[in-house]
């Protein structure tokens, strides 16, 4: 009789040890997070697995590699990823008829800078040249727009050759098969290192612009309000762990960059860190600015506000959530 009430009480234990793990894992909610390139702009995103950010907030993340902004955002809009932190491919795809809207921007300004071969002295000599960058209709490319205009100049003023990477344009660059490549940390070490120069450091204009924001499909938004809210706070908790520890930041840029030349890992994380901000809205300033340098038809009449829903950013901060992670600073 002890050996059957024994066995009993075992069988009541493991029921009601499957029962509590079957309710814990059917709170965290499974996320899809796609990125586009290989650089320090996803710090705040690979130190989520790296310091175990998500489970606290009832998220599992799954950052995914998928090159290139334009293909990223078409992943997006087909499902296959929750959400991507990306750029201004995100606008060109709204003025389509995309549903897609951004609910956070982690870098509100075009953090690149343009690298040349040593004959190119300044900009003016880029006519008739041909330029290097990453996906037409992306960031490099407007960052390419914005930079031209601020010289008087245009794409039409020379050839540009898009790439899917990083690496790819760099590679052209050393090849001789293009003059010059617009380029983004750590890629800009790399191309130190091969003996290119740094023409112009397009971040240091300050220009507002969807850099890296994140964008989702609205219909998610409206469908799953709460799941928004556990991502936002587990990305902003990213974005404090990225300003704030930055060896967990650099062990994150290592793993997935992975490298381990502590000078790349710095480069990434030093050209980006203070351009992350403390609660990531997204601005009409930036919206705007990306407008102005996307060739879209429909972007000259477009509202900036139509871009971009900040409500639960604004309802994760009216609740103290930040003020509570941050502490008294």
């Amino acid at each position: 009789m002890s050996a059957q009430r024994s066995f009993i009480v075992f069988s009541l234990t493991m029921l009601l040890f499957a029962l509590f793990s079957y309710a814990s894992a059917a709170t965290v909610n499974s996320i899809r997070v796609g990125y586009p390139q290989l650089t320090g702009t996803n710090t705040p995103l690979w130190v989520i697995p790296e310091a175990k950010l998500d489970r606290q907030y009832g998220v599992d993340f799954h950052p995914i590699y998928i090159p290139g902004g334009a293909r990223l955002t078409q992943t997006i809009i087909s499902g296959d990823v929750d959400v991507g932190l990306t750029g201004g491919a995100v606008i060109n795809a709204i003025l389509s008829g995309a549903d897609m809207v951004y609910v956070a921007l982690t870098v509100p300004t075009y953090a690149f800078s343009l690298y040349t071969r040593s004959d190119i002295k300044e900009v003016s000599d880029l006519r008739g040249k041909i330029l290097g960058v990453i996906t037409k209709g992306a960031a490099s490319d407007h960052a390419s727009i914005a930079l031209l205009k601020q010289y008087k100049m245009s794409q039409k003023d020379l050839k540009v050759l898009y790439f899917s990477r990083q690496g790819d344009a760099l590679a052209a660059l050393d090849k001789g098969i293009v003059a010059a490549a617009v380029l983004t940390a750590p890629t800009t070490l790399m191309a130190r290192r091969l003996g290119y120069k740094e023409l112009v450091n397009i971040g240091s204009l300050k220009l507002p612009y969807t850099f890296i924001g994140a964008a989702m499909r609205r219909s998610l938004t409206k469908q799953n309000p709460e799941l928004v809210k556990a991502f936002l706070k587990t990305l902003i908790a990213g974005l404090r762990v990225a300003k704030d520890q930055p060896a967990i930041a650099k062990q994150a840029l290592a793993r997935y960059l992975g490298v381990k030349d502590p000078e790349i890992v710095d480069e990434a994380y030093q050209t980006f860190a203070p351009l992350f901000p403390r609660i990531p809205y997204v601005s009409e300033d930036a919206v705007r600015g990306t407008l102005a340098d996307t060739d879209h038809p429909k972007a000259a009449s477009a509202d900036p506000k139509d871009f971009f829903d900040n409500r639960f950013l604004k309802e994760l901060e009216s609740a103290g959530f930040v003020k509570e992670l941050y502490g008294t600073r």
